[in-house]
C-alpha cells in the first residue's frame, strides 16, 4: 500500500499546475499592454486642437491628415516609444505623439445602421421608459461620465443624460467606465 506522502505530492503538484493555469488565464483576460504599460486596445481622446496623423511612428514620416477638434475619441491599437497608433470612428488609422492624447473619455453619438438621419434619445435615467431629455444627431461629441455596461451617462453643450451604450462610439460593448 502506498504511503500518504506520494498522494500529497501529486495533489500539491496538481494544485500548483492549476494555480499556474489560472494565472495564465487571468493574464490573457487582461489582454496585451503597450510600451506605456496600459492595456491595448483602449479609448482616449485628442488633447490638442491640431493633431497630425502620420504614416509611421516618427516626426520625419509623412502627415497623412490633421484632426482639428479637441476631444474627439480615438482608439489606441498599438504603441511604439512615445507614439500611438490610433483608429478613428471611420476606421482610419495612423500614428500620433502620445503627448497629444488624453485619458479623458469622450464619445460620438452614433445612429442605428441605415438610420443616419435619425435622432438618438438621451434619457433622464438609465431606462428606456424614463423621460427623453434631449435628442442628438449622429456625430455629436459628448463627455463620458460613466458607463454600467448597458448605459452611459454623457454630457455636452446643452445636454446631460443617459444613452444606450451601443449608440456611443468611444466605449466598448459591455465596458464599465467610472
Amino acid at each position: 500500500m502506498p504511503s500518504g506522502r506520494g498522494t500529497v505530492g501529486v495533489k500539491l503538484i496538481g494544485l500548483l499546475l492549476a494555480l499556474a493555469a489560472g494565472s495564465a488565464v487571468a493574464a490573457q483576460a487582461a489582454g496585451p499592454t503597450g510600451s506605456s504599460g496600459l492595456p491595448l486596445p483602449r479609448f482616449v481622446s485628442l488633447k490638442s486642437e491640431r493633431v497630425n496623423v502620420r504614416s509611421g511612428p516618427a516626426k520625419d514620416n509623412q502627415v497623412n491628415w490633421v484632426y482639428t477638434r479637441t476631444g474627439l475619441p480615438v482608439e489606441i491599437i498599438a504603441e511604439y516609444d512615445n507614439w500611438s497608433r490610433i483608429r478613428d470612428w471611420e476606421g482610419a488609422e495612423g500614428w500620433v505623439l502620445h503627448s497629444l492624447l488624453s485619458g479623458r473619455r469622450t464619445g460620438l453619438v452614433s445612429a442605428a445602421a441605415k438610420k443616419v438621419d435619425d435622432f438618438v434619445p438621451i434619457h433622464a435615467s438609465a431606462d428606456l421608459a424614463s423621460a427623453v431629455t434631449a435628442r442628438l444627431q449622429s456625430g455629436v461629441l459628448a463627455t463620458v461620465k460613466r458607463c454600467d455596461g448597458h448605459w452611459c451617462r454623457i454630457s455636452g453643450e446643452g445636454f446631460d443624460g443617459w444613452i444606450e451604450q451601443e449608440r456611443l462610439w468611444g466605449v466598448y460593448p459591455g465596458e464599465k467606465v467610472e
